[in-house]
């Protein structure tokens, strides 16, 4: 490691060519780092200067020797960050300069012949890009691991009725697993949707230089092909400019964030005690300074609250790129820190999120009881009414609503009627109409594709099982 730091400081803008002779002000200084963030990029860097170099060389650009040098070089910068004994220097402005200046004390003259033929403003798109696209890869598996904790659930409550809301008032009864395998269809979605954003950010922006290209011979294909690129991207302007992947990330990021938010609304609900339907361990809950009877769902709660962030990330960055003219701004140098706190957040909700369904432990005595209240089967004694009795669907309507009436006058559920009382309301109603007034009949009933029938549940979860296998 070098003994230097100062030297480095005092040249800085050295980096920048000759065009200044003296600092910047602290405060210029101070609001034109980024060091402080965008040293999250150091592995980005180092990847895209190594396939840059490679690429010179092969071009006749820069001697074979000097390729040699800088691959030598950036490794030892690699296994200096690493190890946290790398001096990264605010003066040096961004995790770019920092590198290269440590690759010239390394190197030499060599180290400076690596920024032949790019620009900052092509370097750094390409290290966002990269950044962006392992990130992709690191919560896609994190969302598949929710998938496969919410679908392993559902295969063990397939059968388990729970009472199932519209405008969180009781409507018909589901099965737990039934509810649980929703969340895993919002998530496939999120992984669809971060498939597509991996899909078109993958160009690579690599040659594109400050934003009209460059006049060396350079090999665009094979610099794409090294980073694992599809294709260069076709305008040099747009390649420097482009933040439309991140903004794409963060809308995904938001999408199933806010997916979380909604499982952990309902994690907080089912375990208050009103409902009591599900209970998280020690390992997820927290207690009160004052109310010693207390098990806070904190860890849900936090999920829930960590949509904000996510969102801000989303609006704020929008914001940044309204109103920028083609091609590159400093504005942008405000686009890393909200992606990187949002992937940030993103992933700790979805490890929490996973804890919790994995940790929960459902009372179904409890959900089962709930699950025919509020006249929960009243639609089925309307469905009977229409396939028994062939009466119109809203007349059988509006005979299951006066039945209803009649059932919450006398303090009962529809199944506490009495035949004469029903038949009272149409007397052509029989006996049989008990038989589809229970919970297990309900749910049992629902064998349309995707409905809540058992079977239909377990061979459900029983494909995602498999699927993410």
């Amino acid at each position: 490691m070098s003994d230097t730091p100062d030297r480095r400081s005092a040249d800085a803008n050295m980096q920048w060519g000759g065009r200044f002779t003296a600092g910047p002000s602290a405060v210029m200084q101070e609001i034109n780092a980024s060091i402080g963030f965008d040293r999250k990029l150091w592995r980005q860097d180092i990847s895209g200067s190594l396939a840059h170099a490679a690429m010179l060389a092969k071009k006749g650009i820069i001697p074979a020797a000097d390729e040699a040098a800088i691959g030598s070089g950036l490794a030892g910068i690699a296994a200096e960050i690493a190890a946290g004994r790398f001096a990264f220097d605010v003066a040096l402005e961004d995790i770019h300069m920092n590198i290269e200046a440590r690759l010239t004390e390394r190197i030499g003259e060599a180290g400076k012949r690596l920024h032949t033929g790019r620009s900052r403003n092509d370097q750094v798109a390409t290290d966002f890009r990269l950044w962006v696209r392992d990130a992709i890869d690191g919560l896609d598996a994190q969302v598949a691991g929710l998938m496969r904790a919410l679908a392993g659930r559902a295969a063990e409550h397939a059968a388990d009725p729970m009472p199932g809301f519209t405008h969180l008032q009781t409507a018909q009864p589901v099965t737990f697993g039934h509810h649980l395998l929703a969340y895993v269809e919002m998530l496939a979605r999120d992984r669809g949707r971060l498939a597509d954003c991996r899909r078109r950010l993958n160009e690579s922006p690599l040659g594109s230089a400050a934003l009209a290209g460059t006049s060396f011979p350079i090999d665009r294909d094979m610099t794409a092909a090294a980073l694992g690129f599809d294709r260069p991207t076709a305008n040099s302007l747009d390649g420097v400019s482009d933040r439309d992947f991140a903004l794409e990330f963060l809308a995904a990021a938001a999408i199933s964030a806010m997916h979380l938010s909604r499982l952990a609304e309902e994690v907080v609900i089912w375990c208050s005690a009103p409902f009591g339907f599900i209970r998280l361990s020690d390992a997820f809950t927290t207690g009160s300074s004052i109310m010693p009877q207390k098990r806070n769902p904190d860890a849900a709660e936090l999920v829930r609250a960590k949509t904000g962030r996510v969102n801000g990330a989303l609006v704020g960055l929008l914001t940044v790129m309204k109103g920028l003219p083609l091609a590159y701004a400093k504005d942008m140098q405000e686009d890393k820190e909200q992606v990187f706190d949002a992937a940030d957040a993103w992933a700790l909700c979805l490890a929490a999120s996973t804890g919790m369904v994995r940790d929960m432990t459902a009372d179904t005595a409890r959900m089962r009881a709930f699950a025919g209240s509020g006249f929960a089967t009243a639609t089925d004694l309307a469905d009977w009414l229409v396939r028994v009795l062939q009466l119109p669907f809203r007349t059988a309507h509006h005979v299951t609503g006066r039945l209803v009436a009649r059932a919450e006058a006398k303090g009962v559920e529809l199944s506490g009627l009495t035949l004469a009382e029903m038949q009272a309301e149409e007397g052509r109603i029989t006996e049989d109409v008990f038989s589809v007034l229970t919970v297990d009949a309900s749910v049992a009933s629902r064998i349309s594709y995707g409905g809540t029938a058992p079977a239909n549940v377990a061979q459900q979860a029983a494909r995602w099982l498999g699927a993410l296998a």
